[in-house]
């Protein structure tokens, strides 16, 4: 894949760092083939002088034309970015999943930060953190009222620097101080089991350089476990993306050889592409196979995709691509709608560019972008229904999006009514006590759309939605 792109560096294709990548700085150049505007440069260089010379105090002139880019780039889409020495080492550790912490899944409880699990062999797991812990403090910081971003931060570090964090922990009633050295992690992106006899789930929260080599891993231990599985759920809810050859290969790991996953289409030679099922269009250079070990079983298993509104990219490639084959039943909600390309290019030795040069396309020649993949069978996430669903922002509610390039969008009349009677429910609910609010995990029997993707591998009767819409550019139905 990297030698018909002509391109080294990251392939990425993420909902927030997704990404056509390249390290060649001369493609910033091809501007230069048409006659700069002269006029207008003259304008920007004036304003930077009148601003250095007459604001009311000193300004950094770095700042300056750091800012001015950002705001050129940001006016663009909302995926085009320009990255600082900051936010360029958070978007390599966003591709890698590798990142110098403490080794903890979290969300916010109560104001107080929740450990939902912590990563296996981590600081924080040697430690002995626990599911449902509650952090109090980092630090001499309290922990009520920061962000769940700003909590992050203050956790993560230098390697090998300590950080102190207060935990309470609701089952013994006990509040106790726990010291955890910062080590370099890396995030687990796969889950799965065999929930019943005969019936395997497998979970990709995101696709990152690991993905493939621990989806193979996490597979070939289903199948050892039980080898004659009748159905498998791919469960694809929630994953903004990612690394687009980890996106190729999970959708070739269950497609026949030399078919189309994906094409892509712009302006540029290189992001007018077909990507297929097969090993040089995801294996890494000088890498053999990564899908080597994977048992043929696994072409023709039963299968089920489960995506929702958080499906986008890179997960919205994989299940475009199997719907389109008929490899397996997309269910779940309709998926989030980022179906553009980001080249990502250096502009130095620690900043960069990323931009939006082309469009993805399911193997029928659908575009993702704005739309995102409608499932075959429309499921609820409880068994009330989807009451916030409306509240949840997609590509098409996103300032300045990209439009699908496959006709005109139209817009819902009745989605401004929907949220505000999403957003009164969720008044109702968050008054309520916290042990009957809970989410259920995904992955257990409690998981409703779960239990309804094996119903239907087991052909037994499913829940379907009665209530959602489908979103289409060129008119919205309500399925039944």
């Amino acid at each position: 894949m990297g030698q018909k792109l002509k391109i080294t560096g990251w392939v990425a294709a993420g909902a927030v760092a997704g990404v056509l990548t390249t390290v060649s700085l001369q493609t910033v150049a091809r501007g230069s083939l048409a006659p700069l505007p002269l006029e207008e440069l003259q304008q920007l260089a004036a304003v930077f002088g009148m601003v250095k010379s007459d604001y009311v105090e000193p300004v950094d002139e770095k700042k300056l034309i750091s800012d001015a880019i950002s705001g050129m780039v940001a006016g663009l889409d909302p995926h085009s970015q320009y990255f600082d020495k900051k936010s360029f080492k958070e978007f390599r550790e966003g591709t890698t999943g590798r990142f110098v912490g403490v080794g903890i899944e979290i969300s916010q409880e109560d104001g107080l930060i929740k450990v939902v699990s912590p990563i296996e062999g981590s600081p924080a797991f040697r430690a002995g953190l626990k599911p449902n812990d509650l952090i109090t403090k980092i630090d001499d910081t309290a922990v009520r009222g920061l962000s769940l971003n700003e909590a992050v931060k203050r956790m993560r570090g230098e390697a090998n620097t300590k950080v102190l964090l207060t935990i309470f922990r609701k089952d013994e009633s006990r509040t106790f101080p726990v010291t955890i050295t910062r080590e370099e992690i890396r995030t687990q992106s796969v889950r799965g089991k065999i929930m019943e006899p005969g019936y395997g789930w497998i979970r990709l929260s995101q696709f990152q350089e690991r993905t493939v080599e621990d989806f193979v891993k996490k597979i070939d231990e289903m199948y050892k476990e039980d080898p004659n599985l009748k159905g498998l759920v791919l469960d694809l809810r929630n994953d903004p993306g990612g690394l687009l050859d980890a996106a190729v290969a999970v959708s070739s790991a269950f497609l026949p050889e030399n078919v189309t996953v994906v094409t892509t289409d712009g302006q540029l030679a290189e992001s007018k592409s077909v990507y297929k099922a097969a090993p040089e269009y995801y294996q890494r250079r000088s890498g053999s196979d990564p899908l080597r070990s994977l048992p043929a079983a696994l072409k023709t298993v039963p299968l089920v995709i489960l995506v929702n509104e958080g499906s986008a990219s890179a997960s919205e490639i994989v299940a475009g691509a199997l719907q389109d084959h008929k490899r397996g039943i997309v269910m779940g909600s309709q998926t989030f709608g980022k179906g553009s390309v980001q080249t990502v290019r250096p502009l130095g030795p620690d900043t960069g560019l990323k931009i939006t040069t082309a469009r993805y396309y399911t193997p029928s020649g659908t575009s993702i972008q704005a739309k995102g993949i409608v499932p075959n069978v429309l499921v609820d996430e409880s068994a009330e229904g989807s009451p916030f669903a409306a509240l949840r922002m997609r590509e098409a509610d996103l300032e300045k999006h990209l439009a699908s390039g496959q006709g005109p969008e139209t817009k819902d009349p009745e989605r401004e009514k929907a949220r505000d009677e999403a957003r009164k429910r969720l008044e109702e609910e968050a008054k309520k006590p916290p042990q009957d609010r809970k989410v259920p995990e995904f992955g257990t029997d409690k998981d409703f759309p779960l239990v309804q993707a094996l119903n239907r591998l087991k052909g037994q009767p499913v829940l379907v939605s009665k209530t959602q819409v489908i979103v289409d550019n060129k008119e919205e139905k309500k399925e039944n």
